[in-house]
């Protein structure tokens, strides 16, 4: 079953798209397993359930996948914007639960995403690890985020590389001079926690051919080294539809296989 609609959130201050997967067996008293599913830079909540075969997938493992819209904003409590975090971290999980009979528990509770839905998956398990018991991260960027910043330097150069329209969703996001701030950066986020008796275990992945593959196997290493359960895996691919279904399929075995 595919639900797509609107939900008002207090937190954004205005109405915002939603679309829901549920199995197609929707059985009243049964509590599900629950996934946030994240969509990228140039997505939208539809994405997931029009360009991948998710309604299998849900049928298949009987777990409700719930997909926000949060624009360009990098799942960030934006500098210049609105709080799509605290909306996606704190204000959906209510919302949904409030409407279908999802598990609360971390052990039940996924987060997914690809390319900026990516790092938004990283960023959200990493910040809340009380609330996510898995995290699935496919070709993420910005994954050292302050090296990212001190490398492209000013706008002109910013702009020449990844272009003028990404530069003011940056400044939007982080502040006008790109500002470092340590609730946006990964690495920083799971050093905060690394000691913590309770941490989401991660599957990651990027495609062999994908831009993004050498800063994901740095980023595999360095989380190894910070003691987490992190399973990493890379095939031939690119950033595209056809990698991230696979992927899909392997991260939901990953968190729902039994």
């Amino acid at each position: 079953m595919i639900l797509s609609g609107n939900v008002f959130s207090t937190k954004l201050g205005m109405e915002t798209s939603i679309t829901i997967v549920t199995p197609n067996r929707f059985e009243v008293g049964h509590s599900y397993q629950v996934a946030y599913l994240l969509h990228g830079l140039c997505g939208r909540s539809g994405d997931w359930a029009e360009y991948t075969m998710l309604p299998v997938f849900a049928n298949d493992y009987n777990v409700v996948f719930i997909m926000p819209e949060v624009a360009r904003s990098f799942y960030a409590d934006m500098k210049y914007g609105l709080d799509y975090f605290s909306y996606v971290t704190e204000e959906l999980p209510v919302i949904c639960q409030s409407v279908f009979n999802l598990s609360a528990r971390r052990e039940d509770t996924a987060v997914i995403g690809a390319s900026m839905g990516g790092y938004g998956a990283l960023k959200c398990a990493l910040s809340k690890p009380e609330q996510y018991g898995f995290c699935c991260a496919f070709s993420s960027p910005c994954l050292f985020l302050k090296e990212d910043f001190q490398r492209v330097g000013g706008g002109e150069e910013f702009k020449k590389s990844y272009g003028p329209q990404l530069y003011k969703d940056f400044q939007a996001v982080f502040g006008e001079n790109l500002e470092w701030n340590p609730k946006n950066d990964l690495l920083n986020l799971a050093t905060r926690i690394k000691a913590l008796e309770i941490k989401p275990r991660i599957y990651a992945t990027c495609g062999m051919e994908d831009s993004l593959h050498d800063d994901n196997l740095r980023f595999r290493n360095d989380m190894k080294e910070l003691g987490f359960d992190f399973t990493y895996e890379d095939w031939h691919g690119n950033h595209d539809w056809y990698f991230f279904n696979e992927a899909l399929k392997r991260a939901i075995e990953f968190c729902f296989g039994k």
